[in-house]
């Protein structure tokens, strides 16, 4: 699997030529001028993974993109007249052979029922990517997106999800917050996760790399 970070929870996951994109939201821009999309998939609503206006953008570019996500987003699309696959918790979905299977059914807590909206998690073949969640896709996971800071989460609560899934290699999400300054932040997940012998690698945005 090749996989490209645009930015923050935006991803182009290339396998065996099929090219899937993650959450493409307001926090990068890239994504916009991106083409030989085959499909797009959205977690959630909140506007850093969906953005009606930046999603117009890649569909100018990708005329016969297919769209797949959960209900919540799917209301959002039927109101601007943009066709979408339902695929929720439990869901499995091929596409050109590719598994896409959906897991969980909420946003982690901020506080209360705040911004707790629907989150589906996917496993698209062997890569997990959760959203704004920890929950459990309850199979064999090769690679992890893990996201890395946001107000729902906190360190010990990224560790421990990673150990627990026990992929073979892990790589940052959901980090556009942290700042040059602040890298240093990455090296708590990577030196905990080397003791338990899960790799962890920064991806550099805008390069499409192996995993």
């Amino acid at each position: 699997m090749k996989i490209k970070k645009i930015g923050h929870c935006c991803l182009v996951l290339n396998i065996n030529g099929v090219k899937i994109m993650t959450d493409p939201g307001s926090f990068s821009t890239e994504q916009k001028s991106e083409v030989g999309i085959d499909l797009v998939l959205y977690t959630h609503e909140h506007q850093d993974h969906y953005h009606l206006d930046t999603l117009k953008e890649v569909l100018k570019n990708n005329p016969n993109v297919k769209i797949i996500t959960n209900t919540s987003v799917g209301k959002l699309l039927t109101e601007a007249g943009i066709e979408f696959k339902k695929v929720e918790d439990g869901d499995t979905f091929d596409f050109n052979g590719i598994k896409i299977k959906g897991f969980g059914t909420l946003h982690a807590e901020i506080y209360g029922t705040y911004g707790r909206v629907q989150n589906t998690g996917y496993m698209i073949d062997n890569l997990c990517f959760s959203g704004d969640a920890f929950a459990d896709p309850k199979c064999e996971v090769d690679i992890l997106a893990l996201p890395i800071t946001g107000p729902w989460m906190k360190i010990k609560d990224v560790i421990d999800y990673a150990k627990m899934l026990k992929p073979r290699s892990v790589f940052p999400v959901h980090d556009a917050h942290i700042k040059e300054w602040a890298e240093f932040i990455y090296r708590v997940p990577e030196n905990l996760l080397k003791e338990n012998n899960i790799a962890f690698k920064k991806l550099e945005l805008g390069k499409e790399e192996n995993l």
